[in-house]
C-alpha cells in the first residue's frame, strides 16, 4: 500500500497533480499497490481532486475522522467529534489564546463564528456562517473536526497553548495552514484510520509506504514501515523522520515510486509504436 498526504505531499503548491506522479501513481496500482490517500481535507474537496484526475480508491479523510470510497462518493466510517467535547475545548482555548476564533467542519460544510475570519476559496459554498459563538453549538450535523484560528499566532505557537489548555481530551494537530489548528475525537488521527483499513485488508504495516510534510502527518510516517518526509516538510517532521523525498514541487513521491518500481517496468514490454 502506497499512504500519501495531498498538500505539499502528492499535489504541487498551485494544488494540481502533475502529469509525472499521475502516471508513477497508475504505474504502482498496475503493480499491484493499493493507493491510498491520507489527508487533513474533507471528502468535497477529494471529490474534485478525482474529477480532475480520475483517481478512485479509498481515501482517509479529516485527519482520520472520515474513512471514503472516492469512486461512490460515500463515507464508509466516521468517528465524529462530541459537541460538548468540542464546546468544552474551544472555551478552554478562547481563554488562553484572545480573539481565537472557532469553525465545526462536517466533511460537507464548515459552520463559523465571527471570530473565525479564515476563508479558503476552495471552499466557496461550503462555508456558512452562524451569528455567535453560542450558536455555533447548536448544530446538529455530526462534527468531523473543530478548527480554531488565531489571526496573531502560527499554527506551532496556536498549539503548544492549546495542548496546555486541553490536555489528552482530544487529538491536536495542524497541517500547516498559517493560525489554524485541526482538533479531532480523542485518538482519532491518520494513522489509526489507515491501520485499520490495513487490517481490513490483511496488510501489515511493514508493507505500507507513506508520504508526509506536516505534523498531522506524523502518525502515519511513523507508524508504516517505510515513511517519507517531503524535503519541504515543516522541521518538526524532518527531524523526526530519517527518509526524506525531494520537494512536491520536484514531484518527490513520484521519483520515489518511480525507482520502487523500476523493475517492473524494466520487464514491461516494449512499445511497437512507430
Amino acid at each position: 500500500m502506497i499512504a500519501s498526504d495531498l498538500d505539499g505531499t502528492l499535489l504541487r503548491g498551485d494544488g494540481t497533480l502533475s502529469p509525472r506522479t499521475l502516471r508513477a501513481l497508475r504505474t504502482a496500482e498496475e503493480a499491484g499497490a493499493e493507493i491510498v490517500i491520507v489527508t487533513a481535507r474533507p471528502p468535497r474537496f477529494v471529490d474534485r481532486l478525482a474529477e480532475a484526475t480520475g483517481l478512485v480508491g479509498t481515501a482517509v479523510c479529516s485527519n482520520g475522522a472520515l474513512v471514503y470510497d472516492m469512486a461512490s462518493r460515500s463515507v464508509v466510517s466516521s468517528q465524529v467529534l462530541p459537541l460538548a467535547v468540542a464546546r468544552q475545548v474551544a472555551t478552554a482555548l478562547a481563554a488562553a489564546v484572545p480573539g481565537v476564533g472557532f469553525a465545526l467542519e462536517t466533511g460537507d460544510r464548515v459552520f463559523y463564528e465571527p471570530a473565525y475570519r479564515l476563508r479558503l476559496s476552495e471552499d466557496e459554498g461550503a462555508e456558512l456562517p452562524v451569528a455567535s459563538l453560542a450558536e455555533l453549538w447548536l448544530t446538529d450535523a455530526p462534527v468531523t473536526k473543530l478548527l480554531a484560528w488565531s489571526e496573531q499566532l502560527d499554527a506551532d505557537t496556536l498549539l503548544a497553548a492549546a495542548r496546555q489548555g486541553a490536555g489528552d481530551t482530544v487529538q491536536l494537530t495542524h497541517s500547516g495552514g498559517r493560525g489554524l489548528l485541526e482538533i479531532s475525537a480523542p485518538g482519532v488521527h491518520k494513522a489509526g484510520a489507515l491501520a485499520a483499513l490495513c487490517a481490513q485488508r490483511g496488510i501489515e504495516a511493514a508493507d505500507v509506504i507513506a508520504f508526509g510534510d506536516m505534523p498531522n502527518d506524523l502518525t502515519v510516517l511513523t507508524w508504516a514501515g517505510t515513511g517519507y518526509a517531503m524535503a519541504n516538510a515543516h522541521p518538526a517532521v524532518l527531524a523526526a523522520v530519517p527518509t526524506h523525498a525531494r520537494t512536491n514541487e520536484e514531484d518527490g513521491v513520484a521519483q520515489v515510486i518511480e525507482h520502487l518500481f523500476a523493475a517492473d517496468r524494466s520487464h514491461a514490454p516494449r512499445s511497437t509504436s512507430p
